[in-house]
C-alpha cells in the first residue's frame, strides 16, 4: 500500500515514492482531460488545447463554505408564540384569512339611537362652488385645526341654526360680555362668574362637557337637554355663597386628576370662543379680578397674608403686558410683491418692539452683574440708549450690558467680531477687577469666579484660533490676568535700593496634601512628588498654580508661534513680553523653561533686540519688528536674576553681551528710536549689566565702556527742571548707572581675595577672579564724592530737592562700597590707616553731618512712621482680588501714594545713610558721638515705639527693606552704648529695650539676639 507523504519527507523521498507507485501499476484516481480552446474556436479540443485539467472523483461541483453560515431567522417567527395546551383548530381559525372567515365576523352597529341629519334643501342642482377668498375668510378658532370642507359645513350649520351640541352658540345680539358656557355643577369644578351675573349671557343649547353619549333610549339628545335645563334651574336658584360652598365641597371630594381634566377641557373651550371686540376694558378687568378672587379662595384657602403681600408687591413691579403687534405698528409696511409677507406673525415680531424701562425687582437678593465694553460695571437701574450696542436678546433684554456668563458664551461664537469683542471685554473686566474697582460694588471675587468657570482654558483655546484679531484679544486678556502693572512698578522702583537686586519667586503658598493612599506604606514604596505631579490633570494643576497650569498647556510654544509666524501688532508684542516676564518671575524652573523653549529666545533676540536697525518710515509705529524693545531687555534682566547660569547663557549663547555694548555705547538720542523708548532701553540695559556684574560676569565691558560711563556720571550734576517730560526716566537711568558701578566696585573688591583662593586651591575647582581689579575703580571715589557734595548743596533749592533726594541713596551706596573696600581689605596695597581716618573725618564733616542736619532729611525722618508697613499693616494687606493660585505683591496704589515703595519714601535714603554710618563707626570709633543725634531724634523714637507695638505676624516682600533699616538702627544704638560715647538715660533705655524685644520675632537672627541680650550694659536693672 502506498503511504501518504509526510511533512518531514525530503525531495528524494518523494521521488522514490513516485517510482514505487509507477512500478506497482495501480490506477490513478486523477484523470487528465483535454478541453478545447474557446478563444481559437476549436470545439474538439484534442489538438488545439494543450492545457491539463485535473478532475477528482467524488468531488462536488460547488465549493463548500469554510465557515458554517448563520441560520436563517424569520421575521414573523417572533410573533408566532406557541403554547403546549393551545388547540390547533382554534389556532387555524385565528390565522384564517379567507374571505368567508372575514365576512362571517361582521357585526352590525346599533344605530337606533343615532340622530339622522338630512342635508338642507336648496334650489340649486349642484353644491355651490367655493372660491379661495371665501375659504380664507373662514378663519378657525384659536387652537383648532380643521380642514376647509369642515369649516364650510360648520359655517353653513351655524347659518341655518343647526349648531352641534359641543359648540357654544354665537350670541349675535349681545355685546356686553364675553361668550362663556353655562355649566352645571355636575359638569364643572369652578365658576367663572357668580349667579348674579349669569343673566348677562344668552341661554346655551347644551353643556360644554356633557355630550349625552352612552345614555340608553332612543332619544338621548332630548334627555341630555332636560338634565342640562334642570341643572341650570338649580344653579339659578342658588346664591353666590352657596355656589362657592358647593364648589369647595366638590373640590375636596373629587379626584384632583379629574378636576385638572375638567379645567383643561374648559380652557380649551374658552380658547375656541373668543370675546367680541366691543367688550369694554373695565368689564374685562372686573371679571378677571373676580375670577382671581374665586381661584384664590378655592385653591389657597390657608395662604399666609405676608406671602400674599409679598406677591402683591412683586406683581406691582411686573411690566404691563403689551397688546399684540398689528400691521400699523410695523416700521416698514409689507408689500404684496414680497414673498411670504402677506400674513402677519405677531409672535415673531415681538423682538422689534421698544424695550421697557429698567425696573427694580421686588426682592432684596443680589442681582447679576453686567459690564459694558470698557469693563465698567453698569447699575441695574441705569437706562442707557440702545445705540451703544449693550442691549441684546438675553434673559433680561431691558437691561444693558453683558454678564460674565454671556461673555463666555459670546467668546465661543462662530462670528469673529463677537469672539473678539467678548475677549476684549473680559480683558477690561480683569484689569479693573485687579485694580480693586469692583470691591465695594460686587460680592465675591471676579478673578476667582472667572477662573472657576474655566477662564484659563478659554484663553488657551482662543490662542489657537486662526484669526489674528481673536488671538490678539486672547493675549490681551491673558496679560490682564497674569500681569500687575503696580507690582512691576514697585519692583523696578526698588531695584536701586539697598540690596534691591535680590530676587524672590512669586510661587503660591505650598499646601500640604494628605495622601490617604500612601498611609501605611514604607518610604521606598511611596510615590515621589514628581510622580504625583505627573498624575494630576491640567485642571488640578491650574487650580493650585495658574502659571504652572499654563506651562503644562504648552503656552510657551504657542507664544513663540505668535511672535515668529503671526507677527502681530506692537501692542500684542508688548503683551506677550509682559506674560513672559511674569512667567520668568514665577520660579527658576519656569525661567529655565522659557530659556529652553525652542526658538523662543532666539526670536526675541533677533526681532526685538537687533544689533542694527533703520529709522521707521512713518511717525506712528506700525511694527516693532527689527527695532529694540525695552520689555525684551527687561525679560533678559528678569531671567538673569534667577541665577548665574541663566545669566551666563544669555550673555554667551544668546548674544546679550553684544547687545549691551551696542545699546550703551551711543547716547539715547542717537539710537534712532523714540526718545521715551530709547531711554527705557538704556535703563534696562544698565540694569541687566548690573545683574551680570553682581555675578562677576560681563566685567570686561566696564573696561571697554569706562569713558562713556564716566561721561554719563559727570553729566548727572546739572540743573533738572521739574517740567521736563522725561525727567523720571532720566533719573531712573542715573540710578541704574550708579547701581551698575556699585556692583562693579563690589566685584573689583573681591578680585584679590578670589585670586588668593585660586592659588591656594591647588587644582581644585574654584571660580576664576573677574577681570576687573581694584585699580579700575579707584578713580570713581573723587567723582562720586564731588557729586555727593553738590547734591547736599542743591537740597536747599526747592526746584532741585525732589530729584536730588532720589539720587542721594544711590550715591551713598556706591560711596559705602568704595570706603569699605578701601579700608577693610588687607589685600589692597594702597591702604594707609592715617590717611583713611582723615578721609573719613573729612567725609563726615563735609557731607554726612550737613546732610543729617538738613531740613529735607528731617522731613523724611518725620515721615518714617506714616510710611512704615510695620506700623501700618493695613497698607500692605492683600487686595480684594487676591487668589492663592496667582500670588502677587499687591502694591495697588503704592507707587502714587506715600507708602513704603513710593516715590517720596524716606526708607531708601535713611537705610543707605544708616548703612554708611554703621560702616564708618566700625572703622572710626570716635565718630559715634557725632551721629548720636540720629538715634535720639524724636521721630526715630516714635517710629521705634510704633514698631515695638506692632504685631510680628505680618509677612510681605517689601518688609525686607524696612527690616534692614530696623537692624541698622539697633546696631548703631548698640555701638553707641558699647563705645560709651554717650550713655542714654534710663527713659531712653526703657524705650530701646522693648523695641528690641518686640522686633526679635521679625529679625530672629544671631546678630539680633546678640544685640538684645549680650551687649547692653545696665539692662539687667531695668528688665524687671
Amino acid at each position: 500500500m502506498i503511504r501518504r507523504p509526510k511533512p518531514t519527507d525530503s525531495e528524494a523521498d518523494l521521488l522514490e515514492e513516485q517510482e514505487r507507485f509507477l512500478a506497482s501499476g495501480t490506477p490513478s484516481t486523477v484523470n487528465v482531460v483535454r478541453r478545447p480552446d474557446k478563444r481559437s474556436g476549436d470545439t474538439n479540443g484534442a489538438q488545439g488545447d494543450q492545457r491539463d485539467v485535473v478532475t477528482i472523483q467524488d468531488l462536488p461541483d460547488e465549493l463548500p463554505t469554510l465557515t458554517p453560515a448563520p441560520p436563517k431567522k424569520s421575521r414573523l417567527k417572533v410573533d408566532r408564540v406557541r403554547f403546549e395546551d393551545e388547540d390547533p383548530e382554534e389556532r387555524l381559525d385565528r390565522h384564517d384569512t379567507h374571505i368567508s372567515a372575514v365576512l362571517s365576523k361582521i357585526i352590525e352597529r346599533d344605530t337606533s339611537t343615532t340622530p339622522v341629519s338630512l342635508p338642507a334643501f336648496t334650489g340649486l342642482a349642484f353644491p355651490k362652488v367655493l372660491h379661495r377668498p371665501e375659504m380664507e375668510s373662514m378663519v378657525p378658532a384659536a387652537g383648532e385645526k380643521r380642514s376647509i370642507f369642515a369649516r364650510q359645513i360648520a359655517a353653513q350649520r351655524i347659518k341655518e341654526g343647526n349648531t352641534p351640541l359641543y359648540f357654544a352658540p354665537e350670541s349675535r345680539g349681545q355685546t356686553s360680555g364675553p361668550k362663556v358656557l353655562n355649566l352645571s355643577p355636575e359638569s364643572t369644578m369652578e365658576m367663572d362668574q357668580p349667579p348674579s351675573r349669569l343673566d348677562r349671557f344668552s341661554a346655551m343649547a347644551g353643556p360644554r362637557l356633557v355630550s349625552g353619549q352612552g345614555l340608553g333610549g332612543s332619544d338621548s339628545t332630548v334627555e341630555m337637554l332636560k338634565i342640562h335645563q334642570e341643572n341650570q334651574a338649580k344653579l339659578q336658584a342658588m346664591s353666590n355663597g352657596e355656589i362657592l360652598e358647593e364648589q369647595k365641597r366638590l373640590l375636596g371630594q373629587l379626584d384632583p386628576r379629574f378636576v385638572d381634566f375638567v379645567r383643561s377641557r374648559k380652557a380649551q373651550g374658552a380658547l375656541a370662543s373668543a370675546p367680541q371686540p366691543s367688550t369694554s376694558r373695565d368689564e374685562r378687568l372686573g371679571e378677571q379680578r373676580l375670577q382671581e378672587t374665586v381661584m384664590i379662595g378655592a385653591k389657597k384657602p390657608e395662604q399666609n397674608p405676608l406671602e400674599v403681600e409679598m406677591e402683591r408687591e412683586e406683581d406691582e413691579d411686573e411690566p404691563t403686558p403689551q397688546p399684540p403687534m398689528k400691521e400699523e405698528d410695523l416700521p416698514v409696511k409689507p408689500q404684496k410683491e414680497w414673498v411670504h409677507m402677506d400674513k402677519l406673525e405677531p409672535e415673531k415680531l415681538e423682538w422689534i418692539r421698544d424695550l421697557p424701562a429698567p425696573r427694580r425687582k421686588g426682592t432684596k437678593q443680589a442681582m447679576l452683574a453686567r459690564f459694558d465694553f470698557a469693563g465698567s460695571l453698569i447699575p441695574p437701574t441705569e437706562d442707557l440708549p440702545t445705540h451703544l450696542g449693550l442691549h441684546h436678546h438675553g434673559e433680561e433684554p431691558e437691561l444693558a450690558g453683558y454678564s460674565l456668563q454671556e461673555l463666555f458664551l459670546l467668546s465661543r461664537s462662530q462670528v469673529i467680531q463677537q469672539r473678539r469683542l467678548a475677549l476684549n471685554t473680559l480683558a477690561h473686566v480683569l484689569t479693573k477687577a485687579r485694580a480693586g474697582e469692583f470691591a465695594a460694588a460686587l460680592r465675591g471675587s471676579v478673578v476667582s469666579t472667572l477662573l472657576d468657570a474655566g477662564l484659563l482654558f478659554l484663553l488657551r483655546f482662543s490662542l489657537d484660533d486662526n484669526v489674528e484679531g481673536v488671538v490678539s484679544a486672547a493675549v490681551h486678556a491673558l496679560r490682564a490676568l497674569l500681569v500687575s502693572s503696580d507690582d512691576e512698578d514697585c519692583l523696578d522702583s526698588t531695584l536701586s535700593w539697598f540690596r534691591g537686586l535680590a530676587s524672590f519667586p512669586l510661587l503660591p503658598t505650598a499646601q500640604e496634601e494628605e495622601d490617604e493612599e500612601d498611609e501605611g506604606l514604607p518610604e521606598v514604596m511611596r510615590e515621589t512628588a514628581q510622580e504625583k505631579e505627573e498624575k494630576k490633570t491640567d485642571h488640578d494643576v491650574a487650580r493650585n498654580d495658574v502659571v504652572k497650569g499654563l506651562l503644562r498647556m504648552k503656552l510657551l510654544p504657542r507664544l513663540r508661534y505668535i511672535l515668529e509666524v503671526i507677527r502681530p501688532s506692537p501692542r500684542v508684542v508688548q503683551d506677550v513680553l509682559g506674560v513672559l516676564i511674569r512667567i520668568a518671575r514665577h520660579s527658576s524652573s519656569a525661567a529655565t523653561q522659557v530659556l529652553d523653549c525652542p526658538r523662543l529666545m532666539e526670536t526675541v533676540m533677533s526681532e526685538f533686540l537687533p544689533c542694527s536697525w533703520t529709522v521707521p518710515a512713518s511717525p506712528t509705529l506700525q511694527s516693532t519688528y527689527g527695532l529694540p524693545v525695552a520689555n525684551a531687555m527687561k525679560l533678559l534682566r528678569v531671567l538673569a536674576t534667577t541665577g548665574r547660569h541663566a545669566c551666563a547663557r544669555l550673555l554667551n549663547s544668546l548674544g546679550a553681551r553684544e547687545r549691551l555694548s551696542r545699546l550703551l555705547a551711543p547716547e539715547p538720542s542717537e539710537l534712532l528710536l523714540e526718545p521715551e523708548e530709547a531711554l527705557r532701553v538704556s535703563i534696562e540695559a544698565y540694569r541687566l549689566w548690573a545683574v551680570a556684574a553682581s555675578y562677576g560676569q560681563a566685567c570686561n565691558l566696564y573696561m571697554d565702556l569706562y569713558p562713556i560711563l564716566v561721561r554719563v556720571l559727570q553729566s548727572a550734576h546739572r540743573p533738572w527742571r521739574p517740567s521736563e517730560p522725561l525727567l523720571p526716566l532720566e533719573l531712573h537711568r542715573l540710578q541704574a548707572l550708579l547701581t551698575l558701578l556699585t556692583q562693579v566696585t563690589h566685584t573689583a573688591g573681591c578680585h584679590q581675595e578670589l585670586q588668593a583662593g585660586l592659588v591656594s586651591s591647588q587644582g581644585d575647582e574654584c571660580p576664576p577672579p573677574p577681570p576687573v581689579t581694584w585699580g579700575h575703580v579707584t578713580g570713581l571715589q573723587p567723582t562720586v564724592l564731588g557729586l555727593l557734595k553738590g547734591c547736599v548743596r542743591t537740597l536747599g533749592e526747592p526746584v532741585q530737592r525732589e530729584s536730588t533726594l532720589r539720587l542721594v541713596p544711590a550715591y551713598l551706596s556706591l560711596l559705602l562700597l568704595i570706603v569699605s573696600n578701601l579700608v577693610c581689605q588687607p589685600f589692597q596695597s594702597s591702604f594707609n590707616p592715617v590717611e583713611c581716618l582723615q578721609e573719613l573725618e573729612m567725609l563726615t564733616s563735609e557731607v554726612l553731618l550737613p546732610l543729617l542736619s538738613h531740613e529735607a532729611v528731617h522731613s523724611l525722618i518725620n515721615n518714617l512712621k506714616c510710611s512704615s508697613a510695620v506700623c501700618n499693616p493695613q497698607s500692605c494687606c492683600p487686595a480684594p482680588e487676591t487668589i492663592p493660585s496667582l500670588p502677587g505683591l499687591h502694591c495697588a496704589g503704592w507707587t502714587s501714594a506715600g507708602g513704603l515703595p513710593g516715590p517720596n519714601s524716606p526708607f531708601p535714603l535713611i537705610t543707605s545713610l544708616c548703612y554708611l554710618l554703621d560702616t564708618l563707626t566700625s572703622i572710626h570709633r570716635g565718630l559715634v558721638r557725632k551721629f548720636s543725634s540720629l538715634l535720639l531724634f524724636e521721630a526715630v523714637l516714635g517710629y521705634l515705639r510704633g514698631c515695638g507695638q506692632a504685631k510680628p505676624t505680618l509677612s510681605h516682600w517689601v518688609l525686607r527693606h524696612e527690616h534692614h533699616l530696623l537692624y541698622l538702627l539697633l546696631r548703631l544704638a548698640c555701638r553707641l552704648v558699647v563705645y560709651r560715647a554717650q550713655l542714654p538715660s534710663l527713659s531712653l533705655r526703657l524705650v530701646w529695650v522693648p523695641v528690641c524685644l518686640a522686633i526679635i520675632p521679625l529679625l530672629s537672627t544671631p546678630a539680633m539676639l546678640n544685640i538684645t541680650f549680650g551687649i547692653w550694659p545696665g539692662v539687667q536693672g531695668v528688665e524687671c
